[in-house]
């Protein structure tokens, strides 16, 4: 039997929309000057600003519309979920249908923005997972029947968006699955095997790949390649160095300014950060994302079905994981890998179906037990 209807977790929203809002500012900082430069390809300062606006508008529209689309009615669209996923990773590896950039075919032109399916697939696979999951209920302790078919799933989804390459989101994805079976109620024995398993593939992933074992070994030693593989940690940790505790202030950021920090309103708007808004700016973002974890994980707990915790579990940790990553990147506490910061990067895809997740679990919030 299903609660009556609740508020909304306002806490929740409120989190995610300040996280929005200092994304849309810092986007537009750190990639003004770039943007702006007379004989550049834009030659608009507001050029990215314009487009993550853009974004951020769909991305609300679907937040709202999510919110107000009962959860349980997901269940119906499971099936044509799943082949939707599929179907969008083989298509954006085909020559001619997926971008290429910098050496990944991770988009599919639309002609207005580019879109990439793995974003969407995130919470395709999350969404099915969470309905097998909920339906198995005490099976899941048998790894054959319980676990397996859930694995095979995302492990086939993981392969694919790997061969992109995109490892960063191929790793996040399968954390995330791992967390839900966790949530669960899958045998200790069988988490531990899994674990191990994981990251015995992502050190294979990383040592097959050369370029992947060159940003390894610069994660050891940055300063072995200071003008190679380790430009990227050595950019970032001096920028976050330079910001001190105040920051630079909007603007001034001069790793930003004179293009020596790379990716700058992308993978390292976190370093933007740091050197503009300081040590205190970079702590805000960290308290904001464990406050939207918080009650990402207090909605998991408190809801009433099997189904919504589930989903709901599945959500925050995709956007924990992700944040975690970007962050650990940053920082130089991981190695380089093309991830975002979920709502404050630049990127229009990531950005919609980010908030359109924010969406289910805000409506997902409305049935929980209040506490």
């Amino acid at each position: 039997m299903r609660m009556r209807r609740r508020a909304t977790d306002f806490v929740l929203f409120l989190t995610v929309l300040t996280l929005l809002s200092i994304g849309l500012v810092m986007v537009f900082s750190a990639s003004a000057y770039f943007a702006g430069d007379p004989e550049g390809p834009f030659k608009d300062p507001f050029h990215f600003f314009k487009r993550q606006l853009f974004g951020a508008m769909l991305g609300i529209g679907a937040m709202f519309f999510m919110m107000n689309y009962d959860y349980w009615r997901l269940k119906r669209w499971v099936g044509v979920m799943l082949i939707t996923s599929f179907v969008l990773l083989v298509l954006v590896l085909i020559p001619g249908i997926g971008m290429e950039f910098l050496g990944a075919r991770r988009w599919i032109n639309l002609g207005f923005f580019s879109f990439q399916p793995s974003e969407l697939v995130k919470i395709c696979i999350i969404t099915f997972t969470a309905y097998g999951l909920a339906r198995k209920k005490e099976r899941v302790q048998n790894f054959t029947t319980g676990l397996l078919p859930f694995l095979m799933v995302a492990g086939a989804a993981a392969l694919l968006i790997l061969a992109q390459p995109d490892l960063g989101t191929a790793a996040t994805l399968m954390g995330t699955i791992f967390i839900m079976f966790f949530a669960a109620g899958a045998r200790g024995g069988h988490l531990a095997g899994l674990a191990t398993v994981g990251v015995a593939g992502v050190v294979a992933a990383i040592f097959l790949e050369p370029y992947r074992m060159r940003r390894f070994m610069a994660f050891l030693d940055p300063e072995a390649d200071p003008t190679g593989a380790g430009w990227n940690i050595l950019n970032a940790l001096m920028s976050l160095a330079s910001g001190g505790l105040l920051g630079t202030g909007l603007g001034q950021g001069r790793h930003s300014k004179f293009l020596f920090l790379p990716e700058r309103h992308t993978d390292f708007i976190f370093a933007a950060i740091g050197e503009e808004l300081g040590f205190i700016g970079g702590c805000l973002i960290i308290l904001l994302f464990i406050l939207l974890v918080w009650r990402g994980f207090r909605i998991a707990i408190t809801c009433p079905d099997a189904f919504g915790s589930l989903l709901a579990a599945g959500l925050v940790s995709g956007i924990a994981l992700q944040a975690f990553v970007n962050i650990g990147v940053v920082t130089g506490t991981l190695p380089v890998t093309g991830i975002t910061l979920p709502f404050v990067s630049f990127g229009s895809t990531s950005l919609i179906f980010s908030l359109a997740g924010v969406g289910i679990l805000l409506n997902i919030s409305r049935y929980c037990t209040p506490r």
